[in-house]
């Protein structure tokens, strides 16, 4: 008998691990503050999934061969703000520090919509339903 595997962690290598928390706390995560030379830093969401950063040089500590491609990064990630309006201050929030990729629309598949790129240039996208 095979055990289905659970999703547990997304991991995100990031360029500038400073830069990269501050986006995710201005996005509304509570990640504990961490020292500033902190090779890795996890997040653990209610119900258990994890987001993690790793600075590059954590990840090559390991993997000399590793490497970061040109243009956005294989990471995307989603986040359900519940209501319209909460995506649209968010979106206003983040882009007042961070640059916005995509504005609030309504999504013809019945969400409002925004896209932001993090400082590694992963997407990170804020939905709602409408």
């Amino acid at each position: 008998m095979s055990v289905s595997p659970r999703l547990d962690l997304v991991g995100i290598v990031t360029n500038d691990l400073a830069r990269s928390l501050v986006f995710y706390r201005t996005l509304g995560l509570d990640i504990p503050e961490t020292p500033a030379d902190a090779p890795h830093v996890e997040f653990t969401f209610d119900g258990g999934l994890r987001l993690a950063w790793d600075a590059l040089s954590t990840i090559a500590s390991f993997d000399p061969d590793f490497a970061v491609g040109e243009g956005r990064h294989p990471v995307a990630l989603a986040f359900d703000f519940g209501t319209p309006a909460a995506v649209d201050e968010a979106y206003q929030r983040i882009t007042a520090d961070f640059p916005g990729h995509k504005a609030p629309f309504d999504a013809v598949w019945g969400q409002r919509y925004a896209v932001l790129l993090d400082p590694d240039g992963n997407t990170v996208d804020l939905f709602a339903s409408l």
